[in-house]
């Protein structure tokens, strides 16, 4: 989602976060942001600069987030990108096992 969309809050972020069921520390490290700068950061204690907010966004999308623009019949929100159905499916297949092989044809 583009960032002229959205604008992505502490509450949201947060909200995109527990949603997909991941950490802190895995968000920051995958956004490039300092984890004690996000815990702030969703909390509404601090900031974070244009180019900080879009890798966090992408991270978050990354995981799973699905980012939801508002309109005439809502606010912005957030929901998953994948349905339960989908999750468990992929879940299933990372639970396989046996040597990674080629994939290309």
């Amino acid at each position: 989602m583009a960032a002229s969309e959205f604008e992505l809050d502490g509450a949201l972020a947060r909200a995109a976060r527990h949603l997909c069921e991941v950490s802190v520390r895995s968000v920051a490290k995958r956004a490039g942001v300092d984890k004690e700068a996000l815990r702030q950061y969703e909390k509404r204690i601090a900031t974070l600069d244009a180019t900080q907010l879009q890798a966090l966004t992408d991270a978050l999308v990354y995981f799973g987030a699905q980012f939801v623009a508002e309109d005439e019949a809502g606010g912005v929100g957030v929901r998953r990108k994948f349905t339960r159905t989908t999750v468990g499916l992929i879940e299933s297949w990372e639970d396989e096992g046996g040597p990674v092989g080629e994939d290309d044809v």
